[in-house]
Order: C-alpha cells, then sequence, then structure tokens
C-alpha cells in the first residue's frame, strides 16, 4: 500500500464528503428514513457515501472496500480492507448537535493502521500520516493542499482523577457501573468517533463502550489512536479489538491511554 497516496485520498474525500454534509445540514429540513436495523439515514449520509467510495474505487480498485451505506460490502470476507462511514453520529446531525463525523480507515491484517476522522460542523481533522503517527490539521482546511499539523499523543493519566469521556446517544446504567469503578476526575460527552480522538489528543484517559457498534463506526477513530500512542481492547477480556469479523459487529470495547490502570469487566 502506498500510505502517501492513501492519506491523501482520504484527507481530499473527507473533506469532499464534509462539504456535501454541511450543504444538507444547513438546509431548514431534509428527509429522515430507516434502515432495516431501524437506524437513521439521510441524504447527507447517502452522498458522501457516493463521493468517498466513488474515489477509494478509482483510487484502490484492487483493495476491499466495506462501506456502511452499501449493504453489499457487508458480504466482502478479508483481513485488509478500506473501510467507510460516510456520516458516523446520524442522531447527532439530525438533532444539530454537531458530533458527527466522516470516517475512513484501512485495516490490515485485522488491525486499523491508518485513518482519519473528520468532524465538518466542528472544523476539526484528525488523521495517521504515511508513517502510521497521529496529528490534527489546524487552520483553513483546503482540500489540494495540507495545511499546518500538530502531533497528538495520550495523555499521562493520573488514576486518582481521570478524564473519562461516554457516549451521548448511548448512555446507560452498566456504563456508569463500570465506570464508578474508577476514580473520575471529570466526564465529558461526545458523539461518533470524536470520543476516540479525545483521548487521542489527551483530552480524556478512557472510553468504555458497553453497546452495540459496528467496524464502519470505529476502525478511523481507533487507527488515530492507535497512533498516537493508545489502544482499544475488547472489554471482557482485554485482548486487542480485532477487525475483519463475519458480520462487521464489534463486541463491547474500552478505549484508553495505556497508562490508565484498566478494571475488569
Amino acid at each position: 500500500m502506498d500510505y502517501e497516496k492513501l492519506m491523501s485520498v482520504m484527507r481530499r474525500l473527507s473533506l469532499e464528503a464534509g462539504d456535501k454534509i454541511m450543504e444538507v445540514y444547513g438546509r431548514d429540513d431534509f428527509d429522515v428514513k430507516s434502515k432495516s436495523d431501524d437506524s437513521p439515514v439521510t441524504a447527507a449520509d447517502e452522498a458522501a457515501d457516493a463521493i468517498i467510495s466513488a474515489g477509494l474505487r478509482a483510487a484502490f480498485p484492487d483493495v476491499m472496500l466495506v462501506t456502511e451505506e452499501q449493504s453489499a460490502t457487508h458480504e466482502a470476507k478479508g483481513d485488509t480492507f478500506l473501510i467507510v462511514d460516510p456520516l458516523d453520529g446520524t442522531k447527532e446531525f439530525i438533532h444539530r448537535r454537531g458530533d458527527f463525523t466522516v470516517n475512513i480507515a484501512l485495516v490490515e491484517r485485522g488491525q486499523p493502521t491508518r485513518g482519519i476522522v473528520y468532524a465538518p460542523a466542528k472544523g476539526r481533522m484528525f488523521f495517521t500520516l504515511a508513517d502510521g503517527t497521529s496529528v490534527e490539521e489546524t487552520g483553513a482546511l483546503d482540500k489540494e493542499k495540507m495545511g499546518e499539523t500538530k502531533t497528538i499523543t495520550v495523555s499521562d493519566a493520573d488514576n486518582s482523577a481521570l478524564m473519562v469521556v461516554a457516549s451521548k446517544s448511548h448512555r446507560d446504567q452498566a456504563t456508569d457501573d463500570y465506570i464508578a469503578k474508577y476514580q473520575v476526575e471529570d466526564m465529558k460527552s461526545a458523539g461518533s468517533s470524536l470520543k476516540f480522538c479525545l483521548i487521542a489528543t489527551g483530552e480524556a484517559d478512557i472510553y468504555p463502550r458497553l453497546g452495540r457498534t459496528m467496524e464502519w463506526d470505529t476502525a478511523a477513530g481507533h487507527a488515530v489512536l492507535r497512533g498516537a500512542g493508545g489502544e482499544v481492547v475488547r472489554f471482557d477480556n482485554h485482548t486487542p479489538l480485532a477487525y475483519g469479523k463475519a458480520d462487521f459487529a464489534n463486541p463491547f470495547f474500552i478505549a484508553y491511554a495505556p497508562s490508565v490502570a484498566l478494571k475488569p469487566a
């Protein structure tokens, strides 16, 4: 894989998709449909998916592609592939809360190695460079040229005063019970894959997810977090979260800075 080309293409496509998403977001009204699993989908999801999938297929025709909005791709089998969630956090988008992202990632041998998370409503973009390290791009986001970036890295966590981030739309009692095992200084809530990025930048220390997610929800954020020195493990046994599973469904997991002393499930 040509990682320089990959990251250039991912970055450009995420910005193009973000423009289309914000075009729909700015309308007075837009239709919301339900998919077979009752999750919502909008014209923004579909338009962003069309942009990203066409761009990736043109640039990397020989690489397997899995995208949330194209169910036919969910039949693909393999441990190395590109994976896309064109609009992660559709509920945040519908409720106009801004915590939605464009997610594109490369999974190699079952682990996400490169990825980009772009939050168009917040103007924040996080991605891995060709060498696998993670950065946040600052300033104006130009489609043709990368601007200034700053290297991001996970926190040196204080286990007597942890910063926890949890889901905005999927918080439940089981999550609260697990969080209660830690000494918590403060908590943040965030939507979509931004939770991974808050750990990657050191703005939070740990994100436990005791709820349903799919690989396209997590791969890009996982890649960014890995490139910043963080880890994502299964909730039940603390082994690394793997990708390329038969149904692309994730078990419960914990994303964290390695300095956090993890508690058992």
